[in-house]
């Protein structure tokens, strides 16, 4: 999906061939929220059958009425010397350590040396074409309100409503970014939430957490396009 939609937004010259790149991507982004759809079903009545047989609406029950309770604080890790981590601020250092890669210039091979080069040369090639007030309508009306936010707060309704107030304004935004080439760095900061994985819970390895990243809804716009 992610082939066919980089396909079609490259495609610039031809009107034809880009609005039938663009409807094959559609289909198969179509094909792609429905196998995510039926994946989630097929997950939950999986769970349901698992279920205690004496008490079976037990532990549906609890999340229904949101009475799972979640640790709120993270747990002590053991780094690779053997120690261990002795505060929270220094648990969250670890785990985004060990989970993220860092990019770290002194030390790039020949072939990150080169694409850095590449990323500062300046790009001799028509413009893109300009994204249309649908096509950024259509990006924005599609957020899913019910998902938690970024680091800024700023929900999708929110951004909705918005729009609707100033969208003359939000066009011209993002069809800037689309001129320059830019995504601006507010939006590239995510909000990391780290989720223990079933059955390490008690576990000093980092590799216990999962993460989520959540960013900004501007971005998740500029990102569809």
């Amino acid at each position: 999906m992610k082939a066919l939609r980089m396909r079609y937004q490259r495609t610039t010259i031809n009107e034809d061939l880009r609005e039938s790149r663009k409807n094959q991507y559609h289909e198969e982004k179509t094909k792609y929220q429905a196998a995510i759809k039926k994946g989630k079903i097929d997950s939950w009545k999986e769970f349901c059958n698992l279920t205690s047989s004496t008490n079976p609406w037990n532990a549906v029950y609890k999340l229904a009425s949101n009475k799972v309770k979640r640790s709120e604080t993270l747990s002590t890790l053991q780094k690779p010397d053997g120690s261990l981590t002795t505060d929270i601020n220094e648990t969250i250092t670890y785990i985004l350590d060990y989970l993220y890669t860092k990019n770290e210039v002194d030390k790039d091979s020949d072939y990150h040396k080169t694409i850095r080069t590449l990323t500062e040369q300046p790009i001799h090639i028509a413009d893109d074409i300009e994204f249309t007030p649908d096509e950024i309508g259509i990006a924005i009306n599609a957020i899913n309100c019910t998902k938690t936010p970024g680091e800024d707060g700023i929900t999708g309704d929110i951004f909705q409503r918005a729009y609707k107030q100033f969208p003359k304004f939000i066009n011209t935004f993002y069809n800037e970014c689309l001129r320059q080439g830019c995504f601006p760095k507010r939006w590239k900061r995510v909000k990391v939430i780290p989720i223990t994985k079933p059955g390490k819970e008690d576990t000093t390895d980092p590799s216990k957490y999962r993460t989520i990243s959540l960013i900004n809804v501007g971005g998740k716009v500029l990102e569809k396009y």
